[in-house]
């Protein structure tokens, strides 16, 4: 995904995004931010790494962090509500995941990651399995496939 015609689109069709990270830690932030004329549409990028930021800023309910996790479709999705609810954007994507090298487990292993993303009233959770590789290449991997999920609501 060319992240300039992504660009280019968003500003022609005036759509606005806003962005919650969580294990890219503002790597997708930083992807439209670098690029000159991104205030046109980049309303605000948060990064809700721990489950603390994720419980105040977003509002996630603890009890769906304690059920779930934070890694969990669950909290994806109240993490892209919560985040529309301040942002007043017309898209809204939220990222959770393990970008390791530890903190995996059998049923959560290092490169699963949750992308939500949200166009008005419709929603979307997508799974994502990058397998136990470096964190650069899983971080770097999220913000590809979340390019692409975005230019596909575009």
């Amino acid at each position: 995904m060319n992240i300039h015609k992504l660009h280019k689109k968003l500003i022609k069709k005036n759509i606005t995004l806003s962005v919650a990270e969580s294990c890219t830690g503002g790597l997708l932030s930083s992807k439209f931010t670098k690029l000159s004329g991104s205030s046109k549409y980049f309303q605000m990028g948060l990064v809700t790494y721990s489950n603390k930021a994720k419980i105040k800023i977003l509002k996630v309910n603890k009890k769906i962090i304690d059920k779930y996790g934070s890694v969990s479709p669950e909290c994806c999705r109240s993490m892209m509500e919560g985040l529309s609810k301040i942002s007043n954007s017309k898209i809204n994507i939220s990222i959770t995941g393990i970008a390791g090298p530890n903190g995996g487990t059998k049923d959560k292993p290092i490169g699963l990651v949750y992308v939500g993303l949200k166009k008005g009233k419709k929603s979307s959770v997508t799974k994502c399995l990058f397998g136990k590789k470096q964190r650069y290449f899983i971080q770097n991997s999220t913000v590809k496939k979340t390019l692409k999920l975005i230019n596909s609501l575009v």
